[in-house]
């Protein structure tokens, strides 16, 4: 923390601005290959037309939603309506100014580090302006004025506070073990060994969680095409519809980036490049944090492309039944090391390591269940109706063909 605040004002602007450029190249070439990722997964092949093998896709989708004639419906409270895109996009920015993208260098003669600032609950303030994003999602559709809109923000509330809860308590493990709420120290106590090997069941609910908080596939139910037409932003068109675009694929980077942070040692590199005595000083840990983040993002597209969209009922049990009471469970268990630790236990590592191991596989063996054959089979019997005879109709049909109508036509 002693290394911030010292900056020149050109300093951190130009900070500012790398971040910035990074989001947005970043987004430019994530959708890009998504596309990409996707149309081979699903045998085919993709955009190959714009530009050379069709890189420049992402570009012309930009420049047409740019140039696109922007539609406003009648009825709409036109300065929610506007204010909306923005507040879900200058949030999910601003998150990124906490994230350390490496150790401290020299930028012509100053020494800085490679992160915009930071603050002692540094994690706290990412989820805070992660929830605050949701707003503009929530009045995104109470501001178009339609039904379909509402709907799809009513399911964006539900489902932030659903997988918030998780994902919170997912952090409260990595706070215990690292003994500060700030990303850069959480990435200082991971020099020796990442928090994915000692606390994994913190990780695999974070996983989940920010697949949920993204409002990505398999949970994209706010926006389910096939329910809500296109969700909340139903009514959005041109650059309004951009900055909604926009916004979620910086929240996937920005989520990617915690994970990274929180669980692998954020900018400092994996096995076996960290036995080079140069690997994390200088600019090469950007490389290693650059390439953690694109994993993360690789398994959205995997994601997308595998698995089938969940109900809403499997998707709010999945949050309120199995993974915040399985986050309870883990971090009493992990207070409890981490008091054996202070106490003075010399083995506390093996026990967490155990400990954590244990928790993961009955928490995969708990996500396991409720998607098995046995148990779709058997839900379907006990949900399907009993056979019984058919009520004569009430109303008069017509006949079908060779059948008198009635016993009064046959006599006459």
């Amino acid at each position: 923390m002693s290394g911030f605040g010292h900056d020149t004002w050109w300093l951190i602007v130009a900070k500012a601005i790398a971040v910035f450029v990074f989001l947005v190249l970043t987004v430019l070439v994530a959708i890009l290959a998504e596309r990409k990722i996707l149309g081979r997964m699903q045998l085919r092949w993709g955009p190959n037309r714009v530009g050379p093998r069709g890189y420049l896709q992402s570009l012309a989708d930009g420049i047409k939603l740019a140039l696109k004639e922007p539609i406003t419906p009648t009825g709409v409270d036109r300065p929610v309506f506007f204010l909306a895109p923005i507040i879900s996009t200058i949030p999910a920015i601003t998150a990124f100014a906490f994230i350390p993208f490496g150790p401290e260098v020299s930028v012509f003669g100053h020494r800085t580090p490679l992160q915009v600032t930071d603050l002692p609950v540094a994690v706290l303030f990412i989820l805070a302006l992660s929830a605050v994003g949701v707003y503009g999602i929530v009045l995104a559709g109470w501001a178009s004025g339609s039904t379909y809109p509402l709907l799809g923000g009513v399911r964006s509330t539900a489902q932030v506070i659903s997988y918030e809860v998780a994902m919170g308590l997912s952090f409260a493990t990595v706070f215990l073990f690292a003994g500060s709420m700030s990303t850069s120290q959480i990435v200082s106590a991971q020099d020796r060994v990442w928090f994915v090997f000692l606390l994994l069941p913190s990780f695999v609910v974070y996983l989940v969680s920010m697949v949920g908080e993204t409002n990505r596939a398999p949970f994209d139910l706010p926006e389910a095409e096939g329910e809500l037409v296109a969700g909340f932003h139903t009514e959005y068109s041109s650059l309004k519809f951009a900055m909604f675009y926009l916004a979620e694929y910086i929240n996937m980077t920005t989520v990617s980036a915690l994970a990274a942070t929180l669980f692998f040692g954020g900018w400092h590199a994996p096995w076996p490049v960290n036995m080079w005595a140069g690997a994390n000083s200088g600019w090469w840990p950007l490389i290693w944090f650059t390439a953690k983040v694109w994993t993360f993002l690789f398994i959205y597209f995997w994601l997308r492309a595998t698995l089938p969209r969940l109900r809403y009922d499997q998707f709010m049990a999945l949050g309120w039944k199995i993974l915040i009471p399985v986050s309870l469970i883990w971090v009493m268990i992990a207070a409890v090391i981490r008091t054996m630790r202070d106490q003075g236990y010399a083995h506390w590592t093996a026990l967490l390591v155990i400990a954590s191991f244990v928790v993961t596989a009955g928490l995969l063996l708990v996500l396991r269940r409720p998607f098995s054959r046995r148990a779709v089979r058997k839900r379907a019997r006990r949900e399907s109706p009993a056979e019984t005879e058919l009520p004569a109709a009430v109303f008069p049909t017509p006949p079908l063909p060779g059948e008198a109508r009635t016993k009064e036509e046959a006599r006459g």
